[in-house]
């Protein structure tokens, strides 16, 4: 008995000899995916389709084991996913209940993904193993979702790899990849700060260079500082949200409060104050836009515009920020109720 991820095989003189005349048959496995890349949400699900197929067809039914394995998209090693053979079914770590073979017809390797999260984004491969054959393709999950950057209340550059870690998971999001950022780019991302990213690299976007990000000379794009040692140094970081399952909202009241206050305002609401990551998810999928500062859960004031206009900011869209103002100070506030 032979086994491989925790699934046992029966290994005889009969599968021996099989795997043998598969060898020396000339039959060829194939692997193959007919979408490589999917994107989906946060919550959502996801399909990556994988199917195999013998040249020349057997004559009778094959036995194949299939294997899925995953690199994040922050890098690292490739972990096991799900392995099955027949009926025998396992799967691992995080994605353990959360994942499925669809196998609606024979060869069908297609892994259903459920209730995505942030971290799911990577590479995924699908392998086929009959006898000495072994083939193999690869799929790539990405999420929609909107990268923005932050700072530690302090101010700028305060934050280790491992403290920009911990600060976007604060604010419901996770470190943005290369990949997010290089989309945020192109789609008008302009920011003149450094930041953390989930490799370990720092870096920023620039739409619009000038002197003092870098030279003016110097063409758009994302500048690079390399990868930096993750604890001395200190950088801010760009985050990366998705979808919400719930929904943000400007809190109507006759007062302006302080930043306690407008905690408990939120929870005598049935809701929680927002975060930071919760607001720029709901201005970028919902269409937020107001024109009030509110608190967030972080201590900042921010507001968010999809529609600019005269005394609500610069004339692009986007999440406006006050800061960190002392926590006494009178403001509004935001607040997030999850969908029930």
């Amino acid at each position: 008995c032979v086994c491989v991820c925790g699934l046992c095989f029966l290994y005889n003189r009969r599968s021996s000899f099989e795997r043998l005349q598969f060898h020396f048959s000339g039959m060829k496995l194939h692997v193959d995916s007919a979408q490589p890349s999917v994107f989906s949400v946060r919550g959502g699900n996801a399909t990556l389709q994988c199917k195999f197929w013998y040249e020349p067809e057997p004559s009778s039914p094959r036995e194949a084991r299939v294997k899925w394995s995953w690199v994040s998209a922050a890098g690292g090693h490739e972990t096991d996913l799900v392995v099955a053979a027949g009926p025998r079914f396992r799967s691992f770590g995080d994605f353990r209940g959360r994942v499925q073979l669809r196998r609606d017809f024979p060869g069908d390797a297609t892994l259903v993904l459920n209730k995505l999260q942030l971290n799911d984004t990577g590479r995924y491969r699908c392998a086929v193993v009959d006898g000495l054959e072994d083939q193999s393709t690869v799929v790539h999950l990405e999420l929609q979702g909107v990268v923005f950057p932050y700072q530690h209340p302090r101010g700028r550059y305060h934050l280790s790899f491992l403290g920009a870690q911990q600060a976007c998971e604060e604010q419901d999001s996770t470190l943005a990849t290369f990949t997010q950022l290089f989309r945020s780019w192109k789609e008008g991302l302009n920011w003149c700060n450094a930041g953390w990213l989930a490799d370990g690299t720092v870096q920023y976007p620039m739409t619009r260079p000038r002197e003092s990000c870098g030279g003016a000379r110097l063409p758009p794009g994302v500048r690079h500082y390399g990868r930096q040692h993750l604890y001395p140094n200190r950088y801010d970081v760009f985050c990366f949200s998705s979808l919400l399952q719930g929904k943000v909202y400007y809190l109507q009241s006759s007062r302006k409060m302080n930043l306690t206050e407008a905690q408990h305002a939120c929870q005598d609401d049935r809701a929680e104050i927002a975060k930071v990551g919760q607001l720029y998810s709901a201005w970028k999928f919902a269409g937020l836009d107001r024109c009030d500062a509110g608190w967030l859960a972080d201590g900042s004031v921010r507001y968010p515009i999809t529609r600019p206009r005269k005394s609500c900011g610069p004339s692009e869209p986007g999440v406006r920020s006050f800061g960190f103002p002392p926590p006494q100070h009178k403001h509004g506030v935001y607040c997030y109720k999850l969908d029930t």
